[in-house]
């Protein structure tokens, strides 16, 4: 499944999403919306469409020869719980959190896709243990591709001081802290973290 992420979000979607950067620079700049609420409208279309693609690899664990739940990469097999209960609507205030630091300082694409990888792989440390920093390069494309084409189309004609140094390790940690409201109360009221129909021997 892992495998099939990295082929399919990584290297399929992610060299897409480079090749055309520019030809998609254009299409958002010919819509005439505050920045900060397209960088958020784009970073969460494309969190959903990378959470479609490991739902479906979830989905298809009988595929890759184990039960439905014996392996997985979401916390369900269902859509739409877990972009509404799990990871996309806690991922919604990162980017906004995102959206305000862009729209403040000069961050390159570059720098986004690193320092937002770098917190989606300390949430799933906080999610899954300590094993995900042995993947911490994998978190890294899975988590940054999602910010990389909204950070590259932001504002880029517009000038802005570049980060003190002290804001780039505050900016690994500030989506987490944007996120924890939503998160709690999504604990509070979904606290089951895995669920899958029972795995029938």
């Amino acid at each position: 499944m892992g495998l099939s992420l990295t082929v399919l979000w990584i290297i399929l979607l992610g060299s897409v999403m480079y090749r055309y950067r520019n030809v998609v620079l254009e299409s958002v700049r010919s819509i005439h919306s505050d920045s900060r609420i397209k960088f958020i409208l784009f970073a969460t279309l494309l969190a959903l469409i990378e959470e479609s693609i490991t739902v479906t690899l979830t989905n298809l664990a009988p595929a890759f020869g184990v039960p439905l739940g014996a392996a997985y990469i979401t916390a369900s097999a269902n859509y739409l719980d877990v972009v509404c209960l799990h990871s996309v609507v806690v991922f919604i205030p990162m980017f906004i959190c995102w959206s305000f630091l862009l729209d403040r300082f000069s961050f390159s694409s570059g720098e986004v896709f690193l320092l937002f990888g770098l917190t989606g792989t300390i949430a799933e440390v906080m999610f899954g243990g300590f094993q995900a920093l042995a993947e911490a390069a994998f978190w890294i494309f899975v988590y940054g591709l999602m910010v990389f084409l909204p950070a590259y189309t932001f504002q880029r004609n517009v000038e802005k001081p570049r980060p003190p140094i002290w804001m780039f390790p505050a900016s690994v940690f500030l989506p987490i802290l944007f996120s924890a409201p939503i998160a709690l109360i999504i604990s509070a009221i979904h606290p089951v973290s895995i669920h899958f129909p029972p795995i029938i021997p």
